[in-house]
């Protein structure tokens, strides 16, 4: 697991069967990397967020058959980053 901050939404009008309704979301880690992950938990610009990635991104989705290897799986309501 990794915590990163949401920065913003991704639209995309096309996608693979897996990803059919699956929010988008824009992370940034700590040191400025920037991932798209699946949301299923309604994450918002700003939020600080933990994410699964690998194989158990897709298990911490409603269908583990979606096509992701990064998903959050929870909004942290406390967190200082060092620095």
């Amino acid at each position: 697991m990794e915590i990163m901050q949401v920065i913003g939404s991704l639209v995309c009008t096309q996608r693979v069967a897996g990803l059919d309704h699956a929010n988008l979301r824009l992370l940034r880690t700590p040191k400025g990397k920037v991932s798209v992950a699946v949301d299923p938990v309604g994450a918002s610009p700003g939020n600080w967020v933990f994410t699964a990635s690998g194989t158990a991104a897709r298990m911490a989705c409603p269908d583990p058959t979606v096509f992701t290897d990064l998903t959050i799986g929870g909004i942290i309501d406390f967190w200082e980053p060092d620095g």
